[in-house]
């Protein structure tokens, strides 16, 4: 049997303000992670420095 979805979730899944914020909020912390040190295996002392 199906599970029916409450109207508190269909009221957080339908509602464009908080998804726009969800939104905003996830390329925040991506982008901190990818601009960030983010624990990568390169050896930075090798790099040429500019």
């Amino acid at each position: 049997m199906t599970q029916r979805i409450s109207r508190i979730q269909r009221f957080k899944m339908m509602n464009p303000v908080l998804q726009f914020f969800k939104y905003i909020f996830l390329s925040i912390k991506i982008m901190l992670v990818v601009a960030g040190g983010h624990g990568s295996t390169k050896d930075n002392s090798k790099l040429p420095s500019s």
